[in-house]
């Protein structure tokens, strides 16, 4: 579990994100939703540490991570898979090479060990077979899943996802949305997702947090977010042309 207490951060004296607090639990899909600049992307960066919080604590089943000398705080992030928007896979490099990458990097296992490691990863979002692929030789959403992939090599307790989605259609979208929520439930992962994409917010939404200009404005789970009576949250949800649809035949009904 990963805990945010009352935290903020200030850029020019100005807060970017103000007294924000949640869980997210392992076992789940947390999401962080809101508009473009509504503060989701900056308490993301807080919780991994590429922003320092003005004020409050961010806890590592139970470990202050805001408190933790730096050699401490990188023995977390060993910990942690990330997700980045886009893929940011390395395009002169292999897929079996792009997983292989933080292997590599940040273990001492032998070449043999690598690459089951690497089999196992690409069995798992169902990529077997596209070892000796390169990024430009596959589709987006082939992309994301090495991206997955790569992520979960080092068998971290925490992912993080940043706009998972984007740029892809929707039915691969929620190939997507399924592998991540499948990874999350079987490795016990407690996983954070960075999103604006309301058909992932129902589908996987087991946790969500919705930030508007930079604080707190609703937590809960996708059973009860499109009846949740937060103005400000039907408006974000209902910007959707399919949710506003929704919105006019539930209004109607009555």
């Amino acid at each position: 579990m990963i805990e945010v207490k009352n935290v903020t951060k200030l850029f020019d004296g100005k807060p970017a994100i103000s007294d924000i607090s949640m869980q997210f639990r392992e076992g789940q899909t947390n999401l962080i939703i809101g508009r473009s600049g509504s503060g989701k992307t900056v308490l993301l960066k807080c919780i991994l540490g590429l922003h320092e919080a003005d004020r409050g604590e961010i806890l590592y089943d139970g470990r202050s991570f805001t408190r933790m000398r730096q050699k401490d705080r990188k023995e977390i992030r060993k910990e942690v898979g990330m997700v980045f928007q886009g893929g940011a896979l390395f395009d002169s490099l292999t897929v079996e090479q792009n997983v292989r990458f933080p292997l590599d990097m940040f273990t001492l296992m032998g070449a043999r060990e690598k690459a089951a490691r690497v089999d196992f990863c690409l069995d798992h979002v169902n990529l077997t077979g596209a070892h000796r692929l390169f990024p430009s030789e596959i589709s987006g959403g082939m992309q994301k899943r090495v991206a997955i992939a790569r992520a979960i090599a080092l068998n971290p307790r925490y992912l993080f996802c940043d706009e998972p989605n984007s740029g892809l259609d929707p039915e691969t979208a929620t190939l997507i949305d399924d592998l991540i929520q499948m990874l999350t439930r079987e490795f016990g992962m407690t996983t954070i997702i960075n999103t604006h994409d309301m058909n992932s917010v129902i589908q996987i939404g087991e946790s969500i947090l919705f930030i508007h200009k930079g604080e707190k404005c609703w937590e809960g789970t996708r059973h009860n977010i499109l009846t949740s009576g937060n103005e400000v949250l039907d408006d974000f949800i209902f910007a959707n042309k399919l949710y506003a649809q929704m919105r006019k035949e539930k209004n109607g009904s009555h």
